[in-house]
């Protein structure tokens, strides 16, 4: 297993809610997590030598300085004890993670970081589960691991930000599209995907990559009728979940009262 001794790690990602989400999850395993809105942010936060961390995880479709050019100025700074780790919701080529120690695909595992932090040899690509044990709405194994890592009450707060965040991301592509602003419509659907991918919201995660490639046309009301939708499926689906484990645990402390 990795020392814990309040290991930085700086995270750099332009979605505010990706940020928000690995720092409860990286705080949550013991780690000390900075953030960075921005290659650039992230470029002046490593120029303070005495506040150097000691890996930096950084999405690879950001605007600005990403991907190679942003894990060569790194390298430049800071040399190579510093661990780069790219990450990206999609598959990434073995050119575009020239100069990066590893690869991590949305959703990953805290085991699969922890692995790269300790310099182990594993896979680039590493998902947290294969499609075929995905549930259509929630990967009930995601949720279960963000569970039994950050406990019941964090685990709801997490999934109320992400539909909080999803519901006003729709919002602002139904907005944009009325303009006819496709390329902030397609930004907007990817950012979704990327959050609903870290917490296993698989139908919300499909529905905005549609939007994603295909952006504003004339099914997108439609799609994001059923995207709004399927806000609504999960908010039910893991309220439900957690209605359940009340009952389980209910059901424990009365079989334990009466032994």
């Amino acid at each position: 297993m990795i020392e814990r001794r309040s290991s930085r790690v700086l995270v750099v990602d332009d979605d505010s809610m990706t940020r928000e989400l690995l720092q409860l999850l990286l705080t949550r395993h013991g780690y000390v997590a900075e953030l960075a809105e921005s290659g650039e942010a992230a470029l002046l936060i490593l120029g303070d030598k005495e506040a150097q961390p000691d890996a930096v995880l950084t999405d690879l479709q950001m605007p600005g300085i990403t991907g190679k050019p942003l894990a060569d100025k790194i390298r430049s700074m800071c040399g190579d004890n510093l661990r780069v780790i790219a990450m990206s919701g999609s598959e990434a080529g073995k050119a575009a993670l020239d100069g990066f120690d590893g690869f991590l695909r949305k959703p990953f595992s805290m085991d699969a970081l922890d692995r790269l932090l300790e310099r182990e040899g594993i896979p680039l690509s590493s998902r947290m589960q294969p499609e075929a044990d995905r549930a259509p709405i929630l990967n009930q194994k995601i949720y279960e691991q963000l569970l039994g890592s950050m406990g019941e009450k964090k685990t709801a707060e997490l999934y109320a930000l992400c539909l909080e965040d999803g519901r006003r991301r729709i919002a602002a592509i139904r907005q944009e599209a009325a303009h006819g602003n496709d390329e902030i419509c397609r930004k907007q659907a990817h950012a979704i995907k990327g959050s609903c991918k870290m917490v296993g919201a698989i139908e919300m995660a499909n529905l905005a990559e549609y939007i994603e490639v295909h952006g504003v046309t004339t099914t997108l009301m439609d799609t994001l009728d059923e995207l709004l939708r399927a806000c609504g499926r999960l908010e039910c689906i893991v309220s439900k979940r957690r209605s359940t484990q009340h009952d389980g645990t209910a059901e424990e402390t009365a079989r334990r009262s009466h032994a």
